[in-house]
């Protein structure tokens, strides 16, 4: 029905998250439309961003340096350490302004299920991380779902030898959730109301 350039284009965007068959359809039949200068920019900002993004060597955030914003920050609070799963977690706290400590980015969680045991996240940089005495606090900030829930009681059982304290968001988040999706007032509750473990 369409030619096969056009089909192959809808065939990859389709394989992008969150995007179906009918939102591929609209986005290549738009570019098409657009003419080839639109598409030539899309391509450039795509290989540009896949070329320069990198992960901060402290926290594993994304970058274009070794360091990302957060953690060239000498003003952020360096006692307090936020571990979540992915870096648009990251996103979602930076959004809500309310928490200016540092991060750290595990790479996922825990889901034998999928094949993801604790060597596959970034828990011994988390460790080398509590080695500087200045950290008083961890959260964990891992979603509200099973995996989410037994990746932070582990994490939390391995850095209870390090005297750092422990804590978890607090109700707000909604179970099952992700933090992605949770608007910044909810976010900033939650991050309030967090509870020791």
């Amino acid at each position: 029905m369409y030619p096969a350039s056009l089909a192959k284009l809808m065939d990859e965007l389709s394989r992008l998250p969150g995007i179906g068959p009918k939102s591929a359809q609209r986005i290549a039949l738009f570019m098409v439309k657009r003419g080839p200068q639109d598409a030539q920019r899309l391509a450039d900002a795509l290989t540009d961003a896949v070329m320069n993004t990198k992960r901060c060597r402290e926290c594993f955030a994304l970058s274009e340096d070794e360091l990302c914003g957060v953690c060239a920050n000498p003003g952020r609070d360096r006692t307090v350490i936020c571990v979540v799963e992915e870096p648009r977690d990251v996103l979602a706290f930076e959004r809500g302004l309310s928490f200016r400590g540092l991060y750290h980015v595990l790479g996922g969680v825990i889901s034998p299920m999928d094949g993801v045991g604790p060597e596959q996240l970034h828990l011994s940089e988390l460790l080398n991380r509590l080695r500087d005495t200045s950290v008083k606090e961890v959260i964990l900030a891992t979603s509200s779902t099973i995996e989410g829930e037994a990746t932070a009681t582990y994490i939390a059982k391995l850095i209870s030898p390090a005297g750092v304290g422990v804590s978890r968001l607090a109700t707000g988040v909604p179970v099952g959730g992700d933090l992605d999706y949770v608007d910044e007032v909810t976010l900033s509750r939650a991050l309030d109301g967090r509870y020791r473990l």
